[in-house]
């Protein structure tokens, strides 16, 4: 999904991803790239955490759907819904094409995904519209920062299905206009957005921990091991990204 502060950093993402930049696995295409066994399971987790999400965001935009107070909102989650299953069947026509089972892809993640929406439930319209967006914009950044170390092929396929479904800035003006509205409801906006904050990147992490071949990717490459530290510095860049968020949602991080 594409976020006002996603689109600030358009012009830097352009430039990371021109050809000349790129070294190693991500200068190949897949073909050559998936040579490497340790890689292509990687990537095989990649999509399938990719895919579960998006069959997730699916599933949870239709229930949000239920929530809208008026049958314009109602239409526009439906639409936003209908563009992640889209984007779920690109993914999952991807891990086919490479003889991968989607299912047995997507298994591995779907405890994390499921717990995390189990424990962040909605209790209101709002909340799930913060949800969405705070969620949303969370697992995009994660993406992008392993999209930078993927090969031609797979990248371009990552970063077509984080582009804007729209829900970013239909997210901020219906929280800005309902904050306008009354001032009360940013406090507890607030207070809710930085649970989703804490709970996310809790389930972000133990992911990564528990997939070999995708943490080893993540910081650094396949060939140059586990690196805490480069872990840390990437949850820091999302947590400032996600303050940034905040603020265009008129609510303190």
């Amino acid at each position: 999904m594409e976020t006002p502060d996603n689109a600030e950093n358009a012009e830097t993402r352009d430039e990371a991803e021109t050809p000349a930049e790129h070294t190693g696995i991500a200068a190949q295409d897949w073909a050559a790239a998936s040579a490497e066994p340790q890689y292509r399971a990687a990537v095989v987790d990649l999509l399938g955490a990719l895919a579960y999400g998006e069959l997730a965001a699916f599933e949870r935009l239709a229930e949000d759907a239920k929530l809208a107070p008026t049958l314009a909102d109602k239409a526009e989650l439906a639409k936003m819904a209908s563009a992640e299953f889209h984007h779920f069947e690109q993914l999952r026509n991807r891990l086919t094409a490479i003889d991968e089972d989607p299912t047995a892809a997507m298994e591995p993640f779907a405890k994390a995904l499921d717990d995390f929406h189990r424990q962040t439930a909605p209790s209101d319209w709002l909340e799930g519209l913060v949800k969405a967006y705070v969620g949303d914009s969370i697992a995009s950044d994660f993406y992008r920062e392993v999209a930078v170390r993927l090969d031609s092929d797979t990248r371009g396929l990552v970063l077509s299905v984080l582009d804007d479904t729209g829900h970013g800035n239909f997210a901020v003006e219906k929280v800005r206009a309902a904050i306008d509205a009354d001032p009360r409801v940013g406090g507890r906006l607030a207070l809710w957005a930085r649970r989703l904050m804490g709970e996310a990147l809790s389930q972000a992490q133990r992911v990564v921990a528990e997939r070999d071949a995708l943490s080893t990717m993540l910081v650094g490459g396949v060939a140059d091991g586990f690196d805490l530290a480069e872990v840390g510095r990437m949850f820091s860049r999302i947590t400032e990204a996600h303050t940034k968020r905040m603020a265009a949602l008129g609510l303190a991080a």
